[in-house]
């Protein structure tokens, strides 16, 4: 039969006591890294939560500016594609501009031949037609031949003037019109009132009423009329100065 000391017994339990006791204070160590460990985790995993979001975020509103770039592109071609359109307008218009600007040129070139004729044409026409209200109708001429020769003056604006002057005298075939000048009939002065009807007949008669006489064209002339047409030139001549109603009139007309 075996047997056992106290003293024996006592070490024995107290070296298992010992043991039991490292063996605690190992596993809380291990316990409390871990704890630690998880903590940091923990703490690791909110921040890249949190880095996570905020790049969420971030991608969010890039995507959003990105969308609002690409409106801005799409809105950018349109304008594009109508500015495209506008400068090859604007450059067949230039094209078509400097087409016609060689072609006034031309024209140019051809017109201030034909307005010099017309201008040669309209001072003959005056001093072969009947002698009425003649300084005015020459001074016209005189003018519309000083226009010619000044560059500041466009050339629509030359041919326009020379137009007018041709209805000027187209008018004065449909007009009653009476002046006061002096003439040569005979040899000799008169002051007299004229008496233009249209181009039908060019009267006068001296301011006492005392003679009247008409232009001889053909002869180039003034001619002593009979007694008879004294009243009806007068009538006439105050007709025209708004000083009698309008009427008939017997005139002398010269036939061919």
């Amino acid at each position: 039969m075996k047997t056992f000391s106290i003293q024996g017994l006592t070490k024995g339990c107290l070296g298992g006591f010992a043991f039991a006791a490292l063996s605690l204070s190992a596993n809380a160590t291990t316990l409390n890294d871990i704890f630690a460990v998880a903590d940091r985790i923990n703490v690791a995993a909110k921040e890249s939560q949190a880095t996570i979001e905020a790049l969420t975020e971030e991608t969010r509103e890039l995507y959003s500016d990105y969308k609002v770039v690409l409106k801005e592109i799409e809105g950018l071609q349109v304008y594009n594609r109508q500015l495209e359109r506008q400068i090859a307008n604007q450059e067949r218009e230039m094209a078509e501009i400097s087409a016609s600007v060689d072609e006034v040129t031309v024209i140019e070139r051809q017109i201030t031949p034909l307005m010099i004729r017309m201008i040669d044409s309209l001072e003959q026409f005056i001093e072969l037609d009947i002698p009425f209200q003649l300084e005015e109708r020459r001074d016209r001429v005189s003018r519309l031949r000083d226009i010619m020769e000044r560059a500041d003056v466009a050339v629509s604006e030359k041919f326009s003037q020379v137009l007018n002057a041709y209805q000027i005298e187209n008018e004065y075939g449909r007009t009653l019109s009476s002046y006061s000048t002096t003439i040569e009939v005979s040899g000799q002065s008169r002051i007299v009132d004229v008496l233009q009807i249209g181009r039908i007949s060019l009267v006068y008669q001296t301011s006492d009423g005392e003679e009247t006489g008409v232009w001889n064209n053909d002869a180039r002339q003034w001619e002593v009329l009979d007694d008879q047409y004294q009243s009806p030139v007068r009538q006439g001549i105050r007709m025209e100065r708004k000083q009698a109603s309008l009427n008939l009139l017997p005139i002398p007309v010269r036939v061919e």
